[in-house]
């Protein structure tokens, strides 16, 4: 995780801010910075997005393959999560210093899309036990400011919105033999429903209060944080505590209501920025790494 250094005198300034509702940037507890989502970025990629969150720079592709079910579960897809820390986002991702927190964020999101809710894995099968579609979500970390798993979990939404999955047929001669045909039509896809898509919500204890979006001072003046993943109508699929601080159970049942209500907020925002980007279709100026 990207760290900054700071003196006991900026920690008390802003632990006392925090404590009478006021930020250092002006916001209040439950506020977000401006999230910036362009979708469809990364040309050979089925679905990409691109989300900044103040200083957090977050890229997102994903790439549909076909594969083999898993034994256990025959007649379903499945996700499968890469995390890039670029050493360009902070120095402390130089050599192998990316590595653990890759695989802890790759493993969250293993965690909040294991289970049958969150997308429709029978969807991406093709033929039972033999043929599916693999979901392969890369992500790369380009700058760290601040609230890592938010920012991730908005992007791969919005990445998995983005998703168009060719559509396939499988035919099958007199012999039995099984063979899959691919539609010759680009635009004859299979659009991933993401209604169900949980997004994180993290929660930084400071003092006596506790702030969403935290940038990187706060978390410096944070020993707990409380990552919750809720969905679009507010209900909690999952929750973890980080940080070396201990949180009692009165703080964690307030953390997890403000979780519900900045949640849903969050939800439907995103929500309306997607569909009114694709309703632009074709268009729509693409900004992309160089605006």
């Amino acid at each position: 995780m990207a760290f900054v250094a700071l003196s006991e005198a900026e920690k008390v300034y802003i632990v006392h801010g925090v404590q009478e509702d006021l930020r250092v940037d002006g916001r209040g507890c439950e506020d977000y910075r401006c999230v910036e989502v362009e979708t469809d970025v990364v040309s050979n990629t089925s679905g990409s997005a691109r989300v900044k969150l103040g200083h957090t720079d977050i890229l997102v592709g994903v790439k549909a393959e076909m594969g083999t079910p898993k034994l256990e579960k025959p007649n379903e897809g499945y996700l499968e999560f890469f995390v890039d820390c670029s050493a360009n986002a902070t120095p402390e991702f130089e050599g192998r210093g990316g590595d653990d927190l890759g695989t802890e964020i790759a493993n969250t999101l293993y965690r909040i899309f294991n289970n049958k809710s969150s997308v429709d894995l029978k969807s991406l099968c093709i033929s039972p036990r033999e043929h599916c579609w693999i979901l392969y979500v890369d992500v790369l970390l380009l700058e760290c400011g601040g609230n890592l798993f938010d920012a991730i979990s908005i992007a791969v939404k919005a990445a998995l919105f983005n998703t168009r999955i060719p559509r396939v047929r499988v035919l099958e001669d007199e012999e039995g033999l099984k063979d899959i045909e691919l539609s010759d039509d680009p635009y004859d896809c299979i659009q991933l429903s993401v209604e169900n898509v949980p997004c994180i919500v993290t929660l930084c204890k400071i003092g006596y209060r506790h702030v969403v979006d935290a940038t990187l001072q706060e978390e410096a003046c944070s020993l707990a944080s409380l990552l919750v993943s809720v969905t679009s109508k507010g209900v909690v699929t999952c929750m973890r505590k980080v940080g070396k601080g201990s949180l009692d159970p009165e703080s964690v049942f307030e953390m997890m209501e403000t979780s519900k209500r900045v949640g849903k907020v969050l939800h439907t925002s995103l929500q309306s920025v997607l569909h009114k980007e694709e309703s632009l279709g074709p268009k729509r100026q693409k900004v992309g790494f160089l605006g």
